[in-house]
């Protein structure tokens, strides 16, 4: 999978202007504030996906201006396809191969990408909802159904969590959770199988990024753990009801808090380097290291599955790493589109392109 061109008016910063990447490595360079994580976010929202960086709808569209329109051309399966998505009055709406989409979430997997910024340090540094959105966002990329499957658990979690604020003052709903544990326990279980599968493709690739990127120095392991039970290990019914006692059992507990206490949303993603977890002893460049290797293995799991790699985004990614390091990511990559912003212009890298107040030069050598 490839990006042919991209196109956008009146997105954030960014000039109107039409570009042509290069297949290979792309290096966008400029000062700070010039528009080049714009970019980048630009060509993430084609997955269906929310800007990485957590910004509003409004927040995308230019000063002043009333919409903001980016198209992208992209080869798939062989075939050139479009996707154009206008975003007007904080909402968006989406167009693939000239046929408009309802909801965005219909876009989901046509084209396939994945983000690096150094908001994602927090994968490593904070606590477990990262890791598991993390897992999530790759699944649902990997598989669309997954989205689905993942909307269902959060309704009933909703839903559940919803009834237990209400119980201290209505004890007579207290009977009504039986259903809405019933519904988690067996949402769960497809969710943590998923997860798990997940990250046993995940592993290897992660392992041999990070021996990459550290020139073999250090040892990346990663592990998933969940509240649920390997389902390939035990009955399916069995864990089923140890979920359900799980929650009976904490119930007391869950209508003082107000909130549901069990459940695979509370699960986590265990990041060593040299068996130590790297969130509590990993230096600020193995964590960094870190979360590059799963988002590099992320991409080569994406390839392996949908049969085609994903476009890679790394943005401000050179900053912290040494030139060894650098090296592996600018020539290293084989057979990945790659987009990298930095402040700095690289001499040895064929492909690049200037961005100064929004405008992007093409670089000539």
């Amino acid at each position: 999978m490839f990006i042919k061109s991209i196109a956008f008016e009146n997105y954030r910063n960014l000039k109107t202007d039409i570009i042509f990447p290069a297949k290979g490595i792309n290096v966008i360079y400029g000062d700070n504030a010039q528009g080049k994580t714009n970019l980048l976010e630009c060509i993430w929202l084609f997955t269906g996906g929310r800007s990485f960086r957590g910004s509003r709808e409004n927040e995308l569209v230019a000063f002043d201006k009333k919409y903001a329109k980016i198209s992208l051309c992209f080869n798939s399966d062989g075939r050139d396809q479009g996707i154009e998505i206008t975003i007007s009055g904080g909402k968006r709406g989406a167009v693939l191969n000239d046929v408009p989409k309802k909801f965005m979430s219909q876009i989901i997997g046509s084209f396939c990408a994945v983000v690096f910024s150094p908001n994602h340090l927090t994968l490593i540094k904070n606590g477990p909802e990262e890791r598991r959105n993390f897992i999530d966002t790759a699944l649902c990329q990997i598989k669309p159904s997954y989205a689905v499957l993942l909307s269902r658990y959060k309704r009933a979690l909703n839903e559940r969590n919803s009834l237990l604020k209400d119980i201290p003052k209505h004890r007579e709903l207290e009977d009504m959770l039986d259903v809405w544990d019933e519904r988690i326990a067996e949402e769960g279980i497809k969710i943590s199988a998923e997860r798990r599968k997940y990250v046993k493709l995940l592993s290897q690739p992660a392992m041999g990024f990070y021996d990459g990127i550290s020139s073999g120095k250090e040892k990346l392991s990663i592990e998933y753990r969940s509240v649920i039970q390997d389902s390939s290990e035990a009955d399916a019914a069995e864990i089923k009801n140890s979920i359900i006692s799980a929650l009976e059992a904490r119930r007391a507990d869950d209508i003082i808090c107000g909130y549901t206490t069990v459940g695979v949303h509370r699960d986590d993603l265990s990041v060593k380097i040299n068996d130590r977890e790297a969130r509590k002893f990993g230096s600020q460049g193995q964590q960094r290291s870190a979360v590059l290797a799963l988002k590099l293995a992320e991409a080569y799991v994406i390839g392996k599955q949908k049969g085609e790699t994903p476009v890679v985004l790394l943005d401000d990614v050179l900053s912290e790493l040494d030139s060894t390091r650098q090296n592996y990511l600018l020539n290293k990559l084989e057979g990945m589109q790659v987009f990298i912003t930095c402040c700095e212009k690289i001499d040895d890298t064929e492909n690049k392109m200037r961005i100064e107040n929004g405008e992007i030069f093409s670089v000539e050598e």
